[in-house]
């Protein structure tokens, strides 16, 4: 990343003079996390990131689309492609599916070079070629020129607004810069658009459709610094000159004098509530069309948000630690503009008080290890996302699940807010009133819609009636240990006993014969025939019996004892990391293999810890530095599996620091290896707690030793207290176990 910061400096500074500056300096002597952090990581593979400009949990994502539809540009960017078709305001991060795209810019010199694409219009798309070679990014700046109209195109952003920077070619008379609001509808069907010229220097409008998120409204008001000369608008199959149009798909195309300058900004803000919301949230941002000092604002904001965190390790595990902190600030995100108004679940605009809203919450895959990571690294903004989970519940009537765009898609399983929400609950970093939450989580539990009637009254989910049913039991039964834990807090001792009760429900799946978790009818026969090696999709959620047959995070001693005891524990979870996996049976999505344990998805990331708990520390600590050393790299395909909105990097962010929550309400954190010379924790009540190595190396993989603060640390549990107290962790290492 050093070699890379070095490029970006060197071929800015020999460039054109309406190039960029270089990304601001650090303070002298003091360490910078920005060199080390690379977004092209994960956009090649499994991994599914974007490259493109953002700030810490911004609202805005504005990166490049090759173009074309299907698995490998779910993010709209894949690093093998050569081509461009536009840069876009709203991208997920490592999800399972495409959506987004909205409002799509794309800056052009006639005549026009049309491609077939994959999934684009039979007309062609409008793209350019580009070239690696001729591509940069970093925290808050993305920059590539389009070789087939020589355009230097660079990219920044703020909170809610992004700002592009082109410059076109020397012997360019005239630029011309196409509006695509129509740009993604082979990934969501768009709805409804409006464009509208406000004035020389100004367009607005919005894009509505409906996909993953049924119900999306993006509002964008754009400033440009240049005098629009003329535009044209394609409403449809038509062509217009008027000054506004409605359709549902419009394009815009304008036309810009590039006589006296060759540079032009295009500064665009976003919002779910209105083209005026859209224009008070550009308004707000403090460097309009100002390109240095907004990505000045951008980095600075990233320097604070990464410095949370000071790693010493070799440089390829300060690339992997600092890029893995990065993706994992991207989601949640802001949602509410400038004036707190968002639209809701319920399809009206709400007023977010006295906090910010955020969303894209992607519960199922966070719950794990993301949320608890905020609880020791963002504790304020932690705050604010449990309210605006409550506030979701306030106007929804239920939790929310997996929610983006103020929708909720209902996406995977579980009610997954439950342990994030208690887990902030119990650790002091809400001021949710107690009786409310337990509320709440019952309303989620007791439902019965999602196979939880038949959960309620026969303990598990049966196969006839829902697919990924042994998945469902499993986790309703963690997410029934949650609400446990809450409710005992607050003196609920019948509430306690019930639900710890239902917490035991992972039990009936169990197979004592074959040893796995199995489906189940009505009458609670196994499903038959049963092959453990086979991918089930209709009993486990993209997994097979091998990755969900050890999902019991809050009960692994009863998990122990039902399978048989520690020895037949251990012998099992050897067989999973050394059984052969036929990968042409799994969908591509799922990946990242060591024999049946596959690290790229989420049911089994806890898994590795699980040799702690049979007295195998050892095993524990290989794996996890296997892991890190094998399933994570710093080239384009460097993650094992999609990043799912941070969660694959929180499990690396956990694991290089030596510990990882298994049971994410538990406030413990089981102890593994760590892969960091040394690092510190800047926790928000003024202490720091420190983690040391002594005798680290790539084979130095064995604890010896664990002290804290000087004394030796009996057992493998780190609790979150400790941490918080401040302090210093020290393992010393061995390469023997």
């Amino acid at each position: 990343m050093k070699k890379f910061f070095a490029l970006m400096l060197t071929t800015l500074l020999s460039a054109c003079n309406q190039q960029s500056n270089p990304p601001e300096s650090p303070v002298a002597n003091q360490f910078d996390p920005l060199p080390y952090v690379d977004p092209l990581i994960g956009t090649d593979g499994k991994g599914k990131t974007f490259p493109g400009a953002t700030v810490p949990h911004g609202m805005v994502q504005l990166s490049p689309d090759n173009g074309r539809t299907g698995w490998d540009w779910i993010a709209g960017y894949f690093y093998p492609d050569n081509i461009i078709a536009g840069f876009s305001h709203t991208h997920l991060s490592g999800t399972g599916a495409g959506d987004l795209y909205d409002i799509s810019f794309m800056p052009l010199t006639r005549p026009f070079n049309l491609l077939p694409t994959e999934g684009g219009p039979k007309q062609g798309t409008i793209v350019s070629h580009f070239s690696h070679d001729q591509e940069q990014a970093s925290p808050g700046y993305y920059q590539v020129r389009l070789t087939d109209y020589d355009i230097n195109v660079e990219l920044t952003a703020g909170a809610r607004s992004g700002l592009q920077r082109y410059t076109f070619p020397a012997d360019a008379q005239q630029g011309v810069v196409r509006l695509d609001l129509g740009y993604s509808r082979n990934w969501d069907k768009t709805l409804a658009t409006h464009v509208q010229i406000l004035d020389a220097y100004s367009i607005g409008g919005y894009r509505k459709s409906t996909g993953w998120a049924k119900d999306q409204r993006v509002y964008f008001y754009t400033r440009f610094s240049q005098p629009i000369a003329k535009h044209v608008i394609q409403a449809d199959a038509r062509i217009l000159t008027q000054a506004e149009a409605f359709a549902e798909n419009l394009a815009l195309e304008l036309d810009f004098n590039l006589s006296n300058n060759k540079e032009l900004l295009v500064h665009t803000a976003i919002s779910s509530v209105s083209l005026d919301n859209a224009k008070a949230n550009l308004q707000a941002e403090q460097h309009v069309l100002d390109f240095p000092q907004t990505l000045a604002a951008a980095q600075q904001a990233w320097r604070k948000e990464l410095s949370k965190v000071r790693v010493k390790a070799s440089e390829d595990n300060l690339t992997q630690f600092y890029t893995a902190m990065y993706h994992a600030s991207l989601a949640p995100r802001l949602f509410s503009d400038v004036d707190g108004r968002y639209k809701g679940p319920d399809g009206n605009i709400h007023q977010a008080k006295g906090h910010p809203r955020y969303e894209f919450f992607s519960l199922w895959d966070t719950f794990r290890a993301l949320h608890p990571w905020k609880t020791l690294i963002d504790q304020s903004r932690t705050w604010e996302m449990m309210d605006s989970m409550m506030d979701h519940y306030q106007v929804a009537g239920r939790l929310p699940v997996w929610i983006f765009q103020g929708n909720e898609t209902d996406m995977m399983m579980g009610y997954h807010s439950v342990p994030v929400l208690v887990d902030a609950y119990l650790k002091g970093l809400t001021d949710i009133d107690g009786e409310l939450l337990l509320k709440a989580a019952l309303q989620s539990a007791e439902q019965q819609a999602f196979g939880l009637a038949s959960y309620q009254k026969l303990g598990f989910v049966p196969y006839p009636e829902r697919k990924w049913n042994v998945a469902l039991t499993l986790e309703y039964a963690y997410d029934d240990w949650a609400i446990a834990r809450l409710a005992k807090a607050l003196g609920k001792q019948d509430i306690y006993q019930r639900f710890a009760r239902r917490a035991q429900n992972y039990r009936h799946h169990f197979d004592a014969q074959s040893g796995f978790m199995r489906a189940l009818d009505e009458q609670g026969q196994f499903r038959e025939p049963f092959d453990p090696n086979a991918y089930h999709p209709e009993d486990y959620c993209e997994a097979n019996a091998w990755q969900y047959s050890f999902f019991v995070p809050h009960d692994v001693a009863g998990m122990v004892e039902m399978m048989g005891g520690k020895a037949q524990v251990s012998a099992k979870l050897d067989a999973m990391f050394n059984t052969v996996q036929n990968l042409e049976e799994f969908p591509e999505w799922i990946s990242g293999y060591i024999g049946q344990y596959v690290h790229g998805n989420e049911p089994s990331h806890h898994v590795p810890y699980l040799y702690q708990y049979l007295g195998e520390a050892h095993k524990t600590q290989k794996l996890v530095r296997q892991i890190m050393h094998t399933l994570y790299t710093t080239q384009p395909d460097g993650l094992a599996g999609n990043e799912d909105a941070g969660q694959m990097s929180a499990w690396y962010l956990f694991s290089a620091l030596g510990f990882y929550p298994v049971d994410p309400v538990s406030g413990q954190y089981v102890l593994g290896s760590p892969e960091v010379d040394s690092a510190e924790i800047y926790l928000e009540n003024g202490n720091s707690f420190k983690i040391r190595t002594l005798n680290q190396g790539p084979e130095q993989v064995y604890v010896k030793q664990v002290t804290l603060n000087g004394q030796p640390l009996e057992g493998y549990l780190l609790s979150h207290q400790d941490i918080l107290a401040g302090g210093e962790l020290v393992f010393t290492l061995s390469a023997t176990p």
